[in-house]
């Protein structure tokens, strides 16, 4: 596997020095279109927040910004993504405000019916049987919760394609895959938009 092929596979799950540069660029990388995302949230005031796939931890900061009376949890599965967001967010963290944590959204070891509002941004791409990990997701929100996800991809764009080939497990959803892996997984009702100009999705599923 050649450098590059192996940098980019870093977006996978970021490990040792190369894993540190690509989190170290996501935050910046990905700020705009986090932030077009998180418009599509809906008027809610949710006291418990869940982001999934956390990376450099700027979306866990932004989400508590945006929510001064919510409490975000923030998981990753990769130690580096999860060492990141902790530094990121420290201040959040001794406020309170921002846990941070390892964990699995395929297995979440969280308690159910919990969480007001769950996110994922650029990070459903590699998850393990999207409809089994829409059901974990659906799992630990209170009914009536939302869950948002936020793709660069819209699963047809030229480039994205081309990373699927070169990214270990990494594949791109179109809305209306996402749209019913979210519905088969117990979501009631969906949202989506689509980025004018751009292949950025936005989808947001209530419980």
């Amino acid at each position: 596997m050649g450098l590059y092929r192996k940098f980019v596979n870093q977006t996978r799950k970021p490990e040792g020095t190369m894993g540190k540069m690509m989190v170290n660029g996501m935050n910046s990388g990905h700020a705009k279109m986090a932030d077009w995302g998180m418009s599509h949230l809906p008027e809610m005031n949710p006291s418990k927040i869940l982001e999934v796939g956390c990376g450099g931890g700027r979306n866990a900061g932004e989400l508590a910004k945006k929510y001064p009376s919510a409490k975000v949890t923030a998981i990753d599965y990769s130690e580096v993504s999860v060492a990141k967001t902790t530094e990121y967010n420290k201040e959040m963290i001794s406020a309170g405000r921002i846990s941070v944590k390892k964990g699995d959204v395929s297995n979440l070891s969280l308690p159910v019916d919990t969480y007001d509002l769950a996110t994922a941004f650029e990070t459903i791409y590699f998850w393990p049987g999207l409809e089994n990990c829409f059901a974990e997701v659906c799992r630990v929100l209170k009914t009536g919760g939302a869950f948002m996800i936020v793709n660069e991809s819209d699963g047809t764009d030229e480039t994205s394609l081309k990373y699927e080939k070169i990214i270990d497990g990494m594949k791109c959803y179109t809305i209306e895959q996402i749209e019913a892996a979210l519905k088969a997984a117990g979501f009631s009702s969906v949202t989506s938009d689509h980025y004018d100009g751009k292949p950025w999705i936005a989808a947001v599923a209530v419980k």
